[in-house]
């Protein structure tokens, strides 16, 4: 499965859903590429979208003949946060093939248990890069902790999922879906997240700052480019569009959705290099979500506003491939 470059099959569209991340809004209007759940007349007497500090998008890509198929990208941190929105949202992931890991924090993971359970789908792959199962903690500068979890690889193997452990590129959805895998690190001002710790071999604490494990997923989009999705950026934003570009081959980036890890002190110095160099590469669309900050978050809208998508839990981002030319059509059909 583990390749250095990918041939990345195009597809028509792709379609990402916010199953769970840290904002939702029942008045957003569907704005651009953006559709909003449908306000319904009944909607304060119906189970309400749970926000949470958690990230879990749902990809559907379609293809020319129009086949439908889906992965699930990290699934939150509530138990049942995940599941939850999904019925609330109506949505029956059948279709779905794989599901992925963006990297071994427990507000990406913990939600893994509700959503196999759900499913009940023996043998559904499970992509992950062998550092996810590190046990970490993050200590803060006020001498605070915050353990960090990974995930029980024996509930996995109970909910019968098939682990697949990759730190290279992998293809998924018959050569359509790309994981990163390992990102590699080339900027000068993305550092990783240089207060966290992991358990060595021996059982000590050791830094642990560049969370290898840390992985995006990535489509083309026919006529587009490349849409980026990413979880937490704990490699760095830039880093991760780079590394869509180095495994694909392709070099247009059409849209970036997810987290950018831009909050807090220790972030927020690089929010001018991070948005400086998202809007050199020219990106179309732009959605920040889960750990982007509120300061990154405002940065982006005011210095790319006709590329900034504001996402909330329930919204759907379609990215669709311009319609074929007429002519070309004509010849295709002979």
């Amino acid at each position: 499965m583990g390749l250095e470059q990918a041939t990345l099959e195009p597809v028509e569209a792709a379609e990402v859903t916010v199953v769970v991340d840290n904002f939702v809004d029942m008045l957003l209007l569907d704005d651009r590429v953006a559709r909003r759940p449908h306000r319904r007349e009944d909607a304060f007497e119906r189970p309400a979208l749970r926000a949470e500090h958690g990230y879990s998008l749902l990809l559907t890509v379609t293809t020319a003949g129009g086949e439908r198929s889906s992965i699930l990208y990290d699934a939150g941190i509530g138990r049942d946060t995940a599941v939850h929105n999904l019925d609330v949202l109506e949505v029956r992931p059948a279709d779905l093939r794989a599901v992925v890991l963006s990297h071994g924090h427990v507000d990406h993971h913990a939600g893994l248990e509700g959503v196999l359970r759900r499913l009940g789908r023996p043998g559904l792959p499970l992509v992950l890069h062998p550092d996810a199962w590190r046990e970490r903690r993050v200590v803060f500068p006020t001498g605070e902790m915050l353990r960090l979890p990974p995930p029980s690889a024996t509930d996995l193997e109970a909910e019968g999922v098939k682990v697949v452990e990759e730190r290279g590129p992998s293809l998924l959805v018959d050569g359509r879906v790309l994981v990163s895998g390992q990102t590699e690190r080339v900027t000068e001002f993305e550092k990783g997240f240089p207060i966290q710790q992991a358990r060595g071999a021996g059982g000590d604490w050791e830094p642990d700052p560049w969370v290898w494990d840390d992985q995006s997923v990535v489509v083309h989009v026919r006529g587009l480019g490349l849409v980026v999705l990413s979880a937490c950026s704990h490699s760095g934003a830039i880093n991760v569009l780079h590394q869509a570009r180095r495994a694909t081959g392709v070099e247009e980036i059409h849209a970036f959705v997810g987290g950018l890890h831009l909050s807090g002190g220790l972030f927020e110095g690089i929010i001018g290099p991070t948005v400086g160099e998202l809007s050199a590469m020219g990106l179309a669309w732009v959605a920040p979500g889960h750990c982007t900050g509120w300061r990154a978050t405002h940065a982006l809208a005011a210095t790319l506003p006709d590329a900034y998508l504001q996402g909330s839990v329930g919204t759907t981002f379609k990215f669709e491939a311009p319609a074929a030319d007429t002519a070309e059509v004509r010849g295709n059909l002979g």
